[in-house]
Order: C-alpha cells, then sequence, then structure tokens
C-alpha cells in the first residue's frame, strides 16, 4: 500500500515512520523525494494508523 505524506521532510521522518511500520509488524519504505510511503505486510488502515501514530499525515497515494 502506498501512502503520499506531505509533512515529512528528513532522516528523522523516515525513521520514525519506519519504526512505526515495523512496531505495528509490517515494513515501510519512505521516498523522501517524492513524500510517499510504501507499507508492506499491513492492511491499509493499520498501515494509515501507524504512520499517523508517528505524527505525520498520510492521504492514498495511486
Amino acid at each position: 500500500m502506498k501512502f503520499h505524506v506531505p509533512d515529512m521532510s528528513c532522516g528523522h521522518c523516515r525513521a520514525a515512520i519506519e519504526q512505526a511500520a515495523v512496531a505495528a509488524g509490517g515494513s515501510a519504505t519512505v521516498d523522501l523525494d517524492s513524500k510517499t510511503v510504501t507499507v508492506e505486510g499491513l492492511d491499509a488502515a493499520r498501515a494509515a494508523q501507524a504512520i499517523a501514530e508517528a505524527g505525520f499525515t498520510p492521504s492514498p497515494a495511486d
């Protein structure tokens, strides 16, 4: 599942989102240039929740 996360901008943001995905039982690949996050191993709702709990605002990406 891919999300657009416009409010991430740095390595700390990347680490926070990756750690949140792992804590939820999945994994995340963060692309800061395109401001997208690809999450694997979680359903869409749980992935979005993990990103939001890390302090970011995810929205589904194409």
